[in-house]
Order: structure tokens, then sequence, then C-alpha cells
């Protein structure tokens, strides 16, 4: 009787653990995967998966293609793309775009911790789809004159470590890094270049006619 009321607490744990982790993810993350798993992907499709920098970019207009999608999410992290992103690769796209991590950093996870999700989260992708072409964007430089993201003020060398463990990672899984930070920053300062956000953060129209300028190449080749 013993034992049995040990494994039913651990089962329940296991399941509160479970449900906590769930109700991490807001109403706007629901709202957005529910769509997502109505809107089917083809071996045709080229997709974008991140959070807030990749919801706000319009890239079928962008790249004037149907087929480049996007499944960003506000606020989401690396957790949270590794949760949905069964829906895209069911569909075994032909090319996967992934930027995510910035908001992993900005809850002061440690680079260790980063590392070990973003490798399990591109081993996921390779074994589950391994027809995909799989690219590994670092993540942006940021701009903390604009005082807007409290809790990414004084991370500028954790957005660096994390880009040198995302590049050992690609080479790691044979998959492509594509370095952003040189053609967004300050070349003297590091910083985001101001006439690509309004918020330190987040691109203007600008900010990602540069980004799309950058990878044309490994979207349209």
């Amino acid at each position: 009787m013993k034992s049995i009321n040990i494994l039913l607490a651990l089962l329940l744990s296991a399941s509160s653990s479970f449900s906590a982790v769930s109700e991490e993810r807001s109403e706007y993350w629901r709202q957005r995967v529910s769509l997502f798993e109505k809107l089917p992907v083809s071996s045709q499709d080229i997709v974008f998966v991140g959070n807030s920098i990749t919801d706000g970019g319009e890239f079928s207009e962008l790249f004037q293609d149907y087929h480049v999608k996007n499944r960003g999410i506000n606020s989401d992290v690396i957790d949270g793309v590794y949760e949905r992103i069964d829906n895209v690769l069911s569909g075994k796209p032909a090319k996967i775009f992934l930027l995510i991590g910035i908001n992993d950093i900005s809850h002061n996870l440690p680079v260790s911790t980063l590392v070990e999700k973003y490798d399990r989260l591109i081993k996921k992708i390779v074994n589950e789809s391994p027809s995909t072409k799989l690219y590994i964007q670092s993540v942006m430089p940021i701009n903390n004159d604009f005082s807007r993201y409290k809790n990414l003020i004084g991370k500028e060398k954790v957005l660096t470590a994390f880009n040198v463990q995302l590049n050992e990672l690609a080479v790691k899984n044979n998959v492509v890094f594509i370095n952003l930070w040189e053609t967004l920053a300050d070349p003297d300062t590091g910083k985001l270049k101001p006439e690509y956000t309004n918020d330190g953060l987040h691109l203007t129209g600008t900010g990602y006619l540069q980004w799309v300028a950058q990878i044309n190449d490994f979207v349209k080749n």
C-alpha cells in the first residue's frame, strides 16, 4: 500500500509539474498555436519560427513568396517552440529559419541552460524532419539607450556568449548558422542601430528590410 501511495504521489507531482509548465504560456501563445494547427505546412514551404521579432514580420510579402510562412509568437521561449514545433515538422517544410532565445536571456537563465534547451530543439527538428534545411539565426543586438526592457540591461555579454554557442551548436549538428548581429549592430558600440528600432529590441520596417536583405540568398536558393 505504501508503494502504491508513493507511486500516486509521483504521478500527481508529474501532472502538476506539466500543468505548471503549460500554464506559463500566455493566452496569445495559445491563440496563435490554435491558429497554426489549422494552417498546414507543406514540403514547399519556408517557415520562420521564433518570438515577437519573427511574429512582427510580414515575410510572405517581404520575400514576395506565398510559400514563406510566419510561425512567430510574441514572448515565446525555446521551450515554447519545442512544445509547438510538431505542427511545422509534420509538413516536412523545405526550410526552417529559427530565431529564439532573447526572452530566455531576459529571464536570467544561464547560457549553459539555454544551450542545452536549444540543442534539444535542434535535434528534434533534424530527427523528425531530416529533409528540412535548418537555419539557426543569431539573436539580434539590443539597444538599451531606450531603457525599455529592464531585464535586458547589462546583458550584452550574455547575448554575445550565447551567439558563440549557437554557432558551435550549428557546426555540431551540421546545420547553417546565420550571424544577424554584424549587419544590425553599430560597429562602434555593438548596439542595435537606432534606425532599425524604436524600442531597443524590436525592428522597424527598415530593420526588417535589413534582416531580409541579409538572408535573402538563403531563402531564395
